[in-house]
């Protein structure tokens, strides 16, 4: 068995091609598909946040929306990127979704990766410390956003207080117990994925990392999830760890999915740049008629390692398109793949 998610990065344009002409329609169809996936027996709801850009950026309102909507599904991100983001104020935003929804947030975060303009994170307001790069300003920020998730009292209270005040320090509010242990890290390298594991935190893996070795990407994302796992062991900790990967794939079971990705069914991995010294490698896409998308998915060993699967979808092509790309991953693969 696995758990099957999706995951939208939450694109708008005005397109002739798009059914989401504006952020209103994106946010909205994203309720939409939530609730409709629920329906259908998909386990989570996921999206990217990205800023500048014409998709999806503050997480915690739409989050918010689905989890008013909805009983059962899990609803996160993919991921947010920590440098722009004030830790304590996320705590409060993110304490109040998880509450909303009964308990099903689940919080991916990342130092980030590279945005639409430069320094993105110093029109938000915040600079790396002294002899800090902002990857490690980001990572210092998640810390200090988990350490603030245990309820625990830190702050000194007013003497003199507008409200009465419960004895000893205070802590941020609203509180949501369990939360902390459904923080997930989206690690590009080996390295980010031992430490997300040492830190607690669950591993979200998607379609790109850092080409660590030049293997094939699965095998190389494989490799990160063993080591994340031997980390977590190694740790101490006594829950369980989660491990989440990301992929692109459409069964071709009609027409119109042959017409819109049957392109993409020889598509290979690819090599890049998402930073000027540092090499990357990008998964390939699966897209093929249901008996050759099982045999094809079932030598790919990421997934094969991780207990989540995030199914990057094109919203663009609005609500009820995306309810048959999962409704035909859910009838025509998982269950030769065992994952239903």
């Amino acid at each position: 068995m696995k758990k099957i998610g999706f995951l939208s990065f939450g694109h708008w344009s005005d397109h002739p091609a798009y059914q989401t002409r504006t952020g209103g329609d994106t946010l909205l169809q994203s309720i939409d598909l939530a609730v409709a996936a629920e329906e259908l027996g998909i386990d989570g709801a996921y999206f990217r946040v990205h800023h500048f850009a014409a998709q999806l950026a503050s997480p915690f309102p739409l989050l918010s929306a689905i989890g008013a909507k909805t009983s059962k599904i899990e609803i996160g991100t993919g991921v947010i990127d920590m440098r722009y983001e004030n830790p304590l104020y996320m705590v409060e935003d993110a304490g109040a979704a998880d509450l909303i929804s009964g308990g099903r947030l689940q919080l991916g975060i990342s130092r980030g990766s590279p945005e639409q303009v430069i320094d993105g994170w110093r029109y938000f307001g915040y600079e790396p410390a002294e002899g800090e790069t902002d990857a490690e300003m980001g990572r210092n920020k998640a810390l200090q956003f988990l350490q603030r998730l245990d309820g625990e009292g830190f702050a000194e209270p007013n003497p003199y207080p507008m409200f009465p005040n419960p004895p000893g320090l205070l802590r941020l509010e609203p509180y949501s117990e369990g939360l902390r242990e459904r923080i997930w890290w989206g690690a590009a390298s080996n390295a980010t994925a031992v430490w997300a594991a040492e830190n607690g935190m669950h591993l979200q893996s998607s379609t790109l990392k850092f080409d660590e070795n030049g293997k094939p990407f699965h095998i190389q994302q494989a490799e990160q999830i063993r080591l994340y796992k031997e980390a977590w062991k190694k740790a101490g900790h006594t829950r369980e760890p989660r491990v989440s990967v990301s992929r692109s794939i459409f069964a071709l079971v009609n027409e119109q999915d042959r017409y819109l990705f049957g392109r993409e069914a020889k598509q290979a991995d690819k090599i890049g740049y998402i930073e000027a010294d540092k090499r990357a490698i990008f998964g390939r896409s699966y897209a093929a008629e249901p008996d050759q998308l099982i045999k094809e998915l079932a030598q790919d060993e990421a997934i094969q390692e991780a207990d989540t699967l995030l199914l990057t979808i094109p919203n663009t092509l609005g609500v009820d398109y995306n309810v048959h790309v999962l409704e035909s991953i859910l009838k025509h693969i998982a269950p030769g793949l065992g994952w239903r």
